[in-house]
């Protein structure tokens, strides 16, 4: 299988490592990139793998996923309880999404409870720390060889 994996990443994200790793572990985002890579490549794909602060950010990067992503591996952090505009984007692109939470957000606040982004998704993980990405990787795998 060939193809890029968008692995996009929402705000606080690049603090991952150093916020609270209580919650969200002691690992950097670079690991977590460089982690995302090797799994792709096992697979045959690589990645683009992109953090921003900036709601239009990251819905400018799922647009150009549009034409260069197979698929989508998203953690839109903080906007997953409040972004219909990326819910949107996601709505326009046609490949596989998956949402991935590296805290289990079932287990905390209630405002956490609800996903704007997993109207689209096609698989939500959550709670499995930064290995959740490494799950969707997979998964997005499996759903683009079955398609084919």
């Amino acid at each position: 299988m060939t193809g890029t994996i968008f692995v996009l990443n929402g705000p606080n994200l690049n603090l991952l490592g150093k916020r609270q790793p209580g919650i969200y572990g002691s690992e950097t985002l670079a690991d977590v990139e460089v982690a995302t890579a090797r799994q792709a490549e096992s697979h045959g794909m690589s990645t683009r793998f992109l953090q921003s602060n900036a709601e239009h950010q990251l819905i400018d990067w799922i647009h150009e996923a549009r034409d260069q992503a197979a698929g989508i591996v998203i953690n839109p952090a903080a906007y997953t309880h409040t972004s219909v505009a990326i819910l949107d984007a996601l709505n326009a692109f046609d490949g596989p999404v998956i949402e991935v939470h590296i805290s289990n957000v079932h287990k905390r606040e209630e405002f956490r409870h609800h996903s704007f982004v997993s109207l689209r998704a096609d698989g939500v993980i959550a709670g499995c720390g930064t290995q959740g990405y490494l799950l969707a990787i997979d998964r997005l795998a499996k759903l683009l060889a079955d398609a084919n």
